[in-house]
């Protein structure tokens, strides 16, 4: 099908499914990049602990009765807990070293979560309703517009803004470059640059969890939900270029934008527009397109 015969509806519903998808990919991807980009770590765990998030709003809601609201705050947390225990025990040891020690190890803490989780709850699917207060859609004419997803985009574009200025453009930010950078000299200044990267491995993987905990409504909770986005993802870093913040983000809107697209014109390359994509990038500029060069 020609993108000119699409009927405008369709056309505008799937860019807007391509948002939503673009926008996990973008959350999911900068936690990604600031880990890499921060620490030096391929962080293979980030797909499971973005399940997690997901799969800790659900049980907040089957055991306890918390709202979706709550657990929009309170799963997060408790994964950047579980994140700093990992950083503090495991991760510190290997920071010095290859970045194969580092893929290695994420990657099997990824499959004891996700196998603990698949033991517990299998791999049917959890369900999670949409919160009352974003239910509904409203019709603009030419589409219906759900309003959940678009506060997935609104507060993805939020939250990916914020974590740029911080670490972009305050002091707090340029600490923690400069403490993966030269340690020595930052702590000579009295800094306290084990902490500054534990923080900064705790932040990542909350936008992980946060990302997870926006997809329960709109994805099938299960312990495979993060094994399935977690290769799309860390092909929007390499695309975007490894350790680029912007470059994650403008890249997993893009991408999730094209896939949607894809899937109207081409349905069948849809699952694989990502993966060409990368190909013909790291062709032209095998850092990536925000990457530095080396």
């Amino acid at each position: 099908m020609n993108l000119f015969e699409i009927p405008l509806p369709v056309l505008l519903s799937q860019l807007l499914l391509g948002l939503v998808n673009g926008s996990f990919y973008a959350m999911l991807s900068l936690g990604l990049a600031v880990i890499f980009g921060l620490l030096g770590v391929i962080n293979c765990a980030h797909g499971a602990l973005f399940m997690l998030g997901a799969v800790l709003a659900w049980m907040g809601m089957e055991y306890l009765g918390l709202g979706y609201w709550t657990m929009l705050l309170l799963a997060p947390l408790v994964v950047v807990g579980f994140g700093v225990v990992m950083e503090r025990v495991l991760l510190r040891w290997i920071y010095q070293l290859d970045h194969l020690y580092g893929f290695l190890l994420t990657l099997g803490i990824a499959q004891l979560i996700e196998g603990l989780l698949r033991l517990g709850y299998g791999v049917s699917g959890l369900p999670y309703s949409t919160p009352d207060t974003l239910t509904g859609a409203t019709d603009i004419g030419f589409m219906v517009l759900p309003h959940y997803r678009v506060w997935v985009v609104v507060a993805s574009l939020v939250t990916c803004l914020g974590t740029w200025l911080l670490i972009e453009k305050t002091p707090l930010g340029a600490r923690l470059r400069a403490g993966t950078e030269n340690p020595r000299i930052v702590a000579s200044f009295g800094i306290n640059v084990p902490l500054m990267i534990t923080l900064t491995y705790g932040f990542g993987v909350a936008l992980a969890a946060l990302a997870g905990v926006l997809a329960a409504p709109v994805m099938q909770i299960s312990p495979l939900m993060g094994q399935n986005l977690i290769v799309i993802v860390f092909a929007v870093v390499v695309i975007g270029g490894m350790g680029s913040i912007l470059g994650a983000v403008a890249t997993g809107l893009a991408l999730g934008v094209i896939e949607g697209l894809t899937k109207v014109v081409y349905p069948e390359g849809s699952s694989t527009v990502v993966f060409v994509v990368m190909v013909l990038v790291l062709l032209v500029r095998p850092a990536g397109l925000f990457g530095k060069e080396l």
